[in-house]
């Protein structure tokens, strides 16, 4: 689903985003370069998979914030965790390195994908920044809109404390 899908499907839903225009970035050390509106509500996220390759997750988190894989594996009770390839985060997400995103699992079209959300999203502002499919911009919506698209989607939604 390209971005200007991503925007339609969020106007059709009445749901109010804002977008900022930026340079493509890869990375979070890149993303902190950039002059983002709210900074503190921008998402970290990690595409990984199960030691067994069975089983596929999106980790989303505050930028800020550090994940300890093994640490998440025994508090999510999942199997030893490892970054997924770039052929994965195509085949079930649409996506390239660099673009992960939440809005990624509209195109897990058989919802294989189980998403983590740090709760603390949920906290402040409510805000949270992610990628609309595409790394060369960052919409900036109400996390609760955005767990309402997904579980809408039928992605299995867990809520974590990171």
């Amino acid at each position: 689903m390209p971005k200007h899908k991503i925007y339609e499907l969020l106007n059709s839903k009445n749901i109010h985003f804002e977008v900022t225009a930026h340079r493509a970035v890869f990375n979070m050390a890149e993303a902190s370069t950039l002059k983002l509106p709210y900074p503190e509500d921008e998402a970290k996220n990690l595409f990984v998979r199960d030691d067994k390759k069975r089983n596929y997750y999106l980790i989303t988190v505050k930028g800020d914030k550090k994940v300890n894989l093994k640490e998440f594996a025994r508090q999510n009770n999942t199997r030893s965790l490892s970054f997924a390839s770039g052929t994965d985060l195509k085949n079930y997400l649409g996506l390239i390195p660099g673009a992960v995103t939440p809005l990624g699992l509209l195109n897990d079209e058989e919802c294989k994908v189980l998403f983590f959300l740090d709760r603390a999203f949920l906290e402040s502002s409510g805000l949270i920044g992610v990628h609309p499919n595409d790394n060369t911009s960052t919409i900036w919506l109400k996390t609760q809109d955005l767990l309402d698209i997904v579980q809408e989607h039928g992605n299995q939604i867990f809520l974590v404390d990171v």
